[in-house]
């Protein structure tokens, strides 16, 4: 049956060309933007959690600026305890110089000493970045490292920088040493040879020198350390220098020195007496450290003036170098780390970019497929839709 009132096949005609329409809309959409999916109205879910995954990488630019500063000041940090262990490379120096000659050549190089030194704190002092400063005995840092996302929970994550002290401020001399033998008497150093055939000396901390918690005494010994540190429980007792003795004992045992014996007489207050059996000389030196002092306090009592002062010099200088080098291997490891986790960053969110594109971006190639067939499409549908308009007409023939 023919009708004039409705034309089905221009019904399907037009659906068709509206359809060819919106698809040719989309494409051309695609190629414009290059989403396959530009809003939520082309896939809620995926366009939702695209929209996560970008903010995500949006806050990793953050992280990433936040481990550059971090890892700049650990550098700035790890160079200026590179540059003191290197001055106290050379002070060793001088002083091992200061152990022969003259009280007058002493003098001399103690000058040398002194300049160092000065040196050592302009360093300490200049090493800030940002008013950071890891060297001066101040906090330490937590660098910003990672966005973790459990589900729709977010968390940050931070690597902690431990701040070392290589500051000389603070530090009081105190008599800690007191009527030790071979050895300078009331200092806060001690130095004494222990050769071969008269190899015994006493080490004796003195009770009247007023020890506070923290206070700590080293002895070096053969080269190896031993390092005692004032509780608040001993400073409680009646006798801190007898604890200190009898725990100087235990830590110097526990170094294992070929040679050497240490006994501690209880009826001797805070004395220990060192006996050298193996045969050949033994220095043996001293040092005393307040618990607010910088971790080269002692290099305010290093005096290399005189002879004793000198030997006992030379003790102290091991540990301080010591300290300077624990400190720079510290900010290394540390800045190392921290560039480890940059580069992971970096990665992770170039790893993050490539998933969104993989669900939001147009696949070209096939945009540009699939315009041109679409244009095909609706050439035919227009040539379609002309016919279907066209067909009423030979009606008129049944009334002529």
């Amino acid at each position: 049956m023919s009708s004039i009132l409705t034309n089905s096949s221009a019904m399907v005609a037009l659906q068709t060309m509206k359809g060819i329409n919106s698809n040719l809309t989309q494409v051309q959409s695609e190629i414009s933007t290059g989403k396959a999916i530009g809003s939520s109205k082309d896939n809620a879910a995926v366009w939702a959690i695209s929209k996560t995954m970008e903010s995500d990488v949006s806050s990793f630019k953050g992280v990433t600026d936040a481990l550059s500063v971090g890892s700049s000041t650990v550098a700035v940090a790890r160079t200026a305890a590179e540059t003191v262990t290197n001055l106290l490379t050379e002070m060793k120096t001088k002083i091992v110089a200061a152990q022969g000659g003259s009280d007058a050549d002493r003098t001399k190089i103690q000058t040398d000493v002194v300049a160092l030194r000065e040196q050592i704190g302009a360093v300490v002092g200049a090493a800030q970045l940002n008013g950071v400063n890891l060297v001066n005995g101040g906090a330490g840092m937590d660098v910003l490292s990672s966005l973790n996302r459990n589900g729709a929970t977010v968390e940050t994550d931070t690597i902690s920088v431990a701040a070392q002290n290589l500051s000389i401020g603070g530090y009081t001399a105190k008599a800690a040493f007191t009527g030790t033998t071979g050895a300078s008497t009331g200092a806060d150093t001690f130095g004494a040879t222990m050769d071969a055939t008269t190899g015994t000396t006493d080490v004796v901390f003195d009770d009247t020198a007023g020890f506070a918690a923290g206070d700590s005494i080293s002895l070096t010994i053969g080269g190896k350390s031993a390092t005692y540190t004032f509780s608040k429980s001993d400073i409680a007792s009646a006798t801190p220098a007898d604890l200190a003795a009898v725990g100087m004992k235990n830590a110097i045992e526990k170094l294992g020195i070929d040679g050497l014996e240490v006994s501690y007489d209880s009826g001797t207050a805070g004395t220990l007496t060192l006996t050298n059996t193996s045969g050949n000389d033994m220095v043996v030196s001293g040092q005393f450290s307040n618990a607010n002092a910088g971790g080269l306090g002692g290099l305010a009592a290093i005096d290399v003036s005189t002879a004793a002062g000198a030997t006992a010099a030379l003790g102290a200088i091991d540990g301080l170098l010591t300290t300077a080098t624990n400190a720079a291997a510290s900010f290394g490891s540390s800045e190392r780390r921290l560039s480890m986790q940059s580069d992971f960053v970096s990665k992770l969110s170039d790893t993050l970019k490539n998933g969104i594109g993989a669900m939001v971006d147009a696949n070209m190639e096939e945009a540009s497929a699939r315009l041109q067939a679409l244009q095909v499409q609706q050439q035919l549908g227009i040539q379609a839709l002309s016919i279907a308009n066209q067909a009423p007409q030979s009606i008129m023939s049944l009334f002529r």
